[in-house]
């Protein structure tokens, strides 16, 4: 670049009225450095570098280098998307579909009069359409990587100093990565029970039973959280018998308890059988089964249960082990999570945790949120993310979805709410496509109106309940989404009706 425009640059950037704060310093370089060299650097030095190429991570980076900071991510996995995107939310989704797609037709096609001769399922094409998916997202990932200039560096990295990544590369070799600020994004791992080892064949995660090669007669699920229900439902929909043992006294504990309640209804006429209050003492893999020894959670006699396949889904932990935490003295929980102040930055001056590292919902969209937030604080500007406003759903059939509080947060905090409830029963959209399974329950302050819970089950939740989303955040009322003009016929009408509901009375019920 000229001198002359360099010159205009500085003086154009002086115009903004930069403080001296660190911040505003950092920004300055940066904006200086980037516009001259076009993200080259003089020195080997990062401004930004991330451990983990999943959902927070690789978001965090493309940002980082979108605000103009010398970005390098680092990955073990040797592609991009973590655990969401290669054995997690992707694949699961897409076999979730074509699982759907079979039921449908199976079940559903002559109602509609589709007639066919025969179906069957070719589970080989059907796991070639999933890791279809899965290839081409991961490689468009390293393509925004190009795009943005971030450095991607393929190996597993651990710590030798607060600003200094020792990689060990799936090459083979070694090398050092320094970074100004580094943000740890290394997610989670799936939760391990006693005396339980899954070999991701007979036992699994929910990595193997995404992976299966053929259809299990028999499937245990052991818990009946959001992964567990649907990956039964992906393999219950294909032809297996799943029985799904859960400690807990009800499923997805975290859901509304009304809603939750027409869920497990909805799923038990599916044919997936539950075992709740149960708990998992014995496991034998000696035959060509698994055995699994089940109790009362409160003790009591003792039962054999018999299955093909058996899915571990007990929850997930944070993925930490072999970063060298404690080599730089990083503050961790008793259960691992790395604690974070509310800008992300951890107890050790430069070094920042994200996603499921975290306190917080273990999901890759909340993780994403993370951090696009964590590189805004360090290029100097403001981010935020409000956990009590995080979606949430179960991608079953029907979908559950929920924003804000259940009905229980609410009377447990004390608050004046009313309820507003609309069935997709009395939705014309939904009884014209004969799919009407499930409702729209809406909580909202008695006095401000202001809406502080949705939940919804249907077969499309978790696109409807966006504009749920939306209006929590911007703090909006139940009349305020009741005198929003919807489109006629749609399945989001019933959340109008719902919002109509809880200020005051509905039309079509």
């Amino acid at each position: 670049m000229a001198l002359a425009s360099l010159a205009r640059r500085k003086a154009y950037l002086l115009s903004r009225n930069l403080s001296n704060s660190p911040a505003d310093a950092l920004k300055y370089s940066f904006s200086l450095s980037n516009f001259s060299r076009g993200f080259a650097s003089g020195s080997e030095e990062n401004d930004v570098v991330v451990i983990g190429g999943g959902p927070g991570g690789y978001v965090a980076a493309i940002k980082a280098a979108q605000l103009g900071l010398k970005t390098t991510c680092i990955e073990k996995r040797g592609t991009l998307g973590g655990t969401c995107l290669n054995v997690g939310c992707i694949p699961s989704k897409a076999l979730l579909h074509s699982s759907h797609m079979y039921h449908e037709a199976t079940h559903s096609f002559a109602n509609h009069g589709v007639k066919l001769s025969s179906v069957e399922v070719d589970l080989p094409a059907m796991m070639a359409q999933k890791d279809k998916a899965v290839s081409n997202l991961t490689r468009g990932i390293e393509g925004l990587f190009k795009k943005n200039k971030v450095t991607y560096v393929k190996g597993y990295g651990k710590f030798i100093s607060p600003s200094e990544v020792s990689v060990d590369t799936l090459e083979g070799g070694n090398t050092v990565v320094k970074g100004k600020n580094i943000i740890i994004a290394t997610g989670s791992d799936v939760k391990s029970l006693p005396g339980i080892t899954i070999d991701e064949k007979r036992i699994v995660s929910s990595t193997g039973a995404l992976a299966l090669s053929e259809i299990p007669k028999k499937l245990i699920v052991i818990g009946a959280g959001y992964i567990g229900l649907e990956m039964g439902s992906v393999w219950g929909r294909l032809g297996s018998e799943v029985t799904v043992v859960e400690f807990a006294p009800d499923i997805v504990p975290t859901m509304d308890a009304e809603i939750r309640k027409q869920f497990q209804r909805s799923l038990e006429k599916q044919k997936m059988k539950f075992m709740l209050k149960t708990k998992v003492v014995g496991v034998d893999t000696s035959g060509n089964g698994v055995k699994l020894t089940v109790e009362p959670a409160a003790g009591g006699d003792q039962t054999t249960l018999e299955a093909d396949v058996v899915l571990v889904s007990a929850g997930r932990s944070p993925f930490t082990s072999g970063l060298g935490l404690d080599k730089i003295g990083v503050e961790t929980d008793k259960i691992g999570r790395i604690l974070v102040n509310d800008r992300f930055a951890t107890n050790v001056a430069g070094v920042y945790a994200i996603g499921d590292v975290i306190p917080g919902p273990m999901l890759a969209h909340k993780a994403e949120e993370d951090g696009v937030a964590c590189v805004e604080f360090i290029a100097g500007k403001h981010g935020h993310v409000d956990y009590d406003k995080v979606p949430g759903v179960v991608y079953t059939h029907p979908e559950v979805a929920s924003v804000g509080k259940t009905e229980e947060q609410a009377k447990a905090l004390g608050l004046n709410y009313r309820v507003g409830k609309f069935p997709f029963l009395a939705n014309s959209r939904a009884k014209a496509i004969d799919d009407a399974e499930g409702l729209v329950k809406i909580l909202a302050d008695k006095e401000t109106d202001k809406i502080l819970g949705v939940h919804i089950m249907a077969p499309n939740a978790g696109e409807l309940i966006h504009e749920a989303v939306l209006a929590i955040n911007y703090d909006a009322s139940s009349e305020d989404i009741a005198r929003v003009c919807h489109a006629h016929p749609t399945m989001s009408e019933a959340l109008k009706e719902a919002a109509m509901a809880t200020y005051d009375k509905p039309i079509h019920i």
